[in-house]
């Protein structure tokens, strides 16, 4: 892991250590493809269950759990919008990159009432959503807009954060939505979530050019972290950061 996917990552799981129930209990981590979070909740003391629609990652996922003192309880293939667990079997449902991946709000709503449905009654959902400014603030931090196509999808993207990767560069991500921070509020409420909030995850750190020597300097990456925890619920700065979370509990 390099760049901000580390600051990324580390603020994912300080938030995640605060919104989730205590282990032992039961999680879904639903998209967890190679198993990054499932393998850190294992270790935590959670019964943790991949899902991922992807059978080479969750083969990635099977060979890490392999190495583990406490392996990952279960990993399948399956589709967010039609999970494999019971009703009211999971006292949280990690939603960490389905929602993004699914450009049709149709499609969004039916994977948030799975995680609904596999919930027990208080259970909590988490979501992750990529922001609907972050190919804009991404292409101003490393000039991409030197490139008229990272402008025609950079346009789009703020226009109805519908995002598509016509190109051979890979670094443009792939087919995506992009959500305003309040959208992610009003999906959560009409898959009758209460409750509903919405942090920020890396802050407006994450688009700084040296922020690899940031990161390695102890001091500033402190700072790093600090700036993100202080405004990831200002309403006014949400949309900076590249990656958002959204929480909520089952009614």
């Amino acid at each position: 892991m390099s760049g901000p996917f580390r600051l990324e990552f580390e603020r994912t799981r300080e938030i995640l250590s605060r919104v989730l129930p205590k282990p032992p209990s039961v999680v879904v981590d639903v998209g967890g493809a190679a198993g990054a979070y499932s393998s850190w909740l294992s270790g935590l003391g959670y019964e943790v269950h991949l899902v991922d629609a992807s059978a080479r990652l969750v083969e990635e996922a099977r060979k890490r759990s392999a190495t583990l003192t406490k392996p990952i309880s279960s990993l399948r293939v399956g589709d967010a919008r039609r999970l494999p667990q019971e009703d009211g079997s999971a006292d949280a449902v990690l939603l960490m990159g389905p929602l993004y991946h699914l450009p049709a709000a149709a499609d969004r709503l039916l994977a948030l009432r799975e995680a609904s449905r596999v919930l027990v009654r208080s259970g909590v959902v988490v979501t992750a959503a990529i922001s609907r400014y972050a190919s804009a603030l991404d292409g101003l931090a490393r000039r991409l807009s030197q490139d008229p196509r990272f402008v025609k999808m950079r346009d789009r993207d703020l226009e109805d954060g519908q995002h598509r990767n016509d190109t051979d560069d890979l670094s443009y991500f792939t087919t995506a939505y992009f959500y305003r921070p309040e959208e992610l509020v009003q999906e959560l409420e009409s898959s009758g979530f209460q409750d509903a909030r919405v942090f920020g995850v890396e802050g407006p750190g994450w688009i700084l050019p040296d922020f690899d020597a940031r990161w390695e300097d102890t001091t500033l990456r402190v700072d790093l972290l600090a700036l993100a925890r202080a405004l990831e619920r200002e309403p006014s700065i949400l949309g900076a950061s590249a990656h958002l979370l959204g929480v909520g509990l089952k009614r």
